[in-house]
Order: structure tokens, then sequence, then C-alpha cells
């Protein structure tokens, strides 16, 4: 960490690493490398996990799954550990890195600013900035995926409950020595929303009752 970096260098190197590290387009690279094919023409077209299982098959998505998760945990943990922090907001840079992933996977400029819709990086960062928080929600998430098959009805449930376990437990823990981590909060919540919005059309193709299950 450098103590002397100003804490607008800080947050701005903090957005720029997370873009970077969540800008590398995992399910791409794995439809080139195992099948020769651009997953952008196949399926959906998304280069997201749920695309790589259709189309590449559960063996190729689940280290794709793996990737775009450790992207967003990474940026966080290298965030937390190699740039400032600050009393008032010491999540404040990680979340910038947060940020900064889920943007370079929806919009990796490897593969013309296309990509993922970036659940799983999102997960990924919040695995490693409030890990008491993605429990709820990874439960909520499994248990709709097992029993509805359809990845979106559980990534949309599971983006809305992650925000709101976190704003209900920063509440419950609020003290003098410990104020409410309004930056967390806020970030969950544009998060969340920021993956229920990627989600728009498969809304409504469960409108329509057309969403296709995962399996």
């Amino acid at each position: 960490m450098n103590p002397g970096m100003s804490p607008v260098v800080a947050m701005g190197v903090g957005l720029i690493l997370g873009y970077v590290l969540g800008s590398v387009p995992a399910s791409y690279l794995a439809g080139r490398w195992s099948k020769g094919i651009d997953l952008r023409e196949q399926g959906s077209g998304n280069l997201g996990a749920t695309n790589a299982f259709r189309t590449l098959g559960i063996w190729i998505a689940l280290p794709v799954l793996v990737v775009d998760l450790g992207k967003g945990a990474l940026a966080v943990w290298m965030a937390f550990h190699f740039l400032p922090q600050w009393s008032l907001a010491p999540d404040l840079v990680a979340l910038l890195a947060a940020i900064g992933a889920v943007l370079g996977h929806s919009f990796s400029p490897f593969v013309a600013f296309r990509g993922g819709k970036g659940v799983a990086t999102a997960a990924g960062a919040f695995l490693a900035l409030a890990p008491w928080a993605m429990l709820p929600a990874f439960v909520v998430w499994l248990v709709l995926l097992l029993s509805t098959r359809i990845m979106s009805v559980a990534s949309i449930a599971g983006a809305i409950v992650l925000p709101v376990d976190l704003i209900m437990v920063e509440w419950l823990l609020r003290s003098p020595d410990r104020p409410l981590r309004v930056a967390s909060m806020v970030v969950a919540t544009a998060l969340g929303a920021w993956v229920v919005i990627r989600h728009r059309a498969n809304l409504q193709r469960l409108r329509d009752g057309t969403e296709k299950g995962l399996w």
C-alpha cells in the first residue's frame, strides 16, 4: 500500500485496475480455444457463463464461471492490499475496483466492448467485500436455479437480495465505533440495479413465457 498516494489518484487506479481485470473475456477465449467459435455469434450472443454452459458444455463453462468470479474478487483484493484506505470509507477504493471489474466484464475492449451481464463478476467482488452478505444471496440464487432451472430468475433474485441483506446487516451492526458503510450500501444497490437492467430482455421473455431453462 502506498500511503502517500492521493485519494483521487487511488480511486482512479482502483477503477482502472478493476476494469482491466474485469475485461478479460473468459467465455470468448474458452469458445475460441475449445471449439474455435466466437461465442458472440452463438446462442444468446452473451459473453457470460450461462451462454458458455449452453454452447460449450458444463466442463468448459465451470472454469469460465470461476474466472468471472475471480476477476471481481481479485480486483477487490488488490485494491485492499496495494492501494490506500481511509478511516471514513475504508472500502471506497475497493468498491471502485468492483465497479470497474463489472464494467470491464460488460464492456470489454478486447471484444468490441461487448461482454456479459456482470452477475458472476459482481458476486466475486462482494464475496471479497462482504462474504456474510453474499451467503443469503447465493442461497436464494441456488434454490431458484434448481427449482426453476432459469438462470435469469436466479440471477435477478440474487442481485436484489444482496443489497437488501447488506443494508440490513450494516444497520444492525452500526455503533459509534462502527458507522454505517454507506458507500458499500450504495454500490451494492447500484450493481444490483445494473444486473436487473442487463436482464431486461430476459424479463420481457419471462413475461411472454418464452424464457428458456438452463437445462
